[in-house]
């Protein structure tokens, strides 16, 4: 079955989202759609899973999917979108009920999908008792149940610790790695993009990807020297303030100019270095002194 993005246009009253927004996502690909926050991803993504009329144009699915599928297209969320009072395997089951599936076979269909995502021990735990990952591996498994032609995903690892969702990423390439179901996967995140488009990509586009992908990391490790290098600075010129103490000392001599004697520099340790350059006075004649 394969997913079409044609001629795609949405506006909110006076704001163009999108304009014109055309791809085809084939059987078993991965496609990602990268931008940064506020672009118009989740939207499009809305769009093509049919929550969301679009102003112009139109999504469409061609083909038949496959014999098992209870649903061509599912989305896994953001922000998890579990409900609160049932139970993981709960969870997974809900999108099952209105099937045509008997008790015994929605049984067997949430162990499997538990299983594929290393749920199995959670199955009578709530979500409340659940870390952010494992509430989206509930997430993950929900989608699974329905055994999708393809998996809509809206940056399902933005809302996760680093750890975690190196962890869940990988779960994603396993899960896709068969090829027999396709993905959309939404992100702002080029590395997660390219990590995913890689597994299907041919040489050229692998090599194109690298690139991008090399390009972003030394951006990345350049900014953080830099301000590894402010906070190093940042934190000398405390230590120098501190040392200096809260009354005022001598800190050097500096002549003034050469009709005078040199003038004495103080400091005074405040929020903030200050220094005092200060020039004798030269009293008038007949003045006491």
């Amino acid at each position: 079955m394969d997913l079409i993005s044609d001629h795609i246009s949405h506006r909110f009253g006076a704001l163009e989202v999108l304009d014109d927004v055309s791809f085809t996502v084939r059987s078993g690909e991965v496609v990602a759609i990268v931008g940064p926050s506020g672009c118009g991803k989740s939207t499009l993504l809305s769009i093509l899973g049919g929550l969301l009329r679009p102003s112009g144009g139109q999504a469409e699915l061609r083909g038949a999917p496959p014999a098992d599928s209870l649903n061509p297209l599912t989305f896994v969320f953001q922000d998890f979108a579990l409900l609160p009072w049932c139970t993981v395997a709960e969870n997974v089951e809900f999108p099952l009920v209105h099937t045509a599936l008997d008790a015994a076979a929605r049984r067997a269909v949430v162990e499997d999908a538990l299983r594929r995502t290393g749920l199995s021990d959670f199955r009578s735990t709530y979500p409340k008792q659940l870390s952010g990952g494992m509430r989206q591996r509930v997430g993950i498994a929900r989608a699974l149940a329905v055994k999708p032609a393809i998996l809509l995903m809206d940056e399902p690892l933005s809302a996760l610790d680093s750890q975690t969702r190196e962890l869940l990423m990988e779960d994603f390439i396993r899960l896709l790695a068969d090829g027999g179901m396709a993905a959309v996967y939404v992100t702002h995140n080029l590395e997660e993009a390219v990590r995913l488009a890689l597994e299907k990509a041919d040489e050229d586009t692998k090599e194109k990807l690298k690139q991008a992908a090399d390009k972003s990391a030394k951006d990345k490790e350049k900014a953080i020297n830099a301000a590894v290098k402010k906070a190093l600075q940042e934190a000398e010129r405390k230590a120098r303030i501190e040392a200096e103490g809260d009354d005022i000392h001598r800190h050097g001599e500096q002549t003034c100019n050469d009709a005078h004697p040199q003038a004495v520099v103080l400091v005074r340790r405040t929020s903030q270095l200050a220094i005092a350059f200060i020039r004798p006075h030269t009293p008038s004649p007949g003045a006491r002194r």
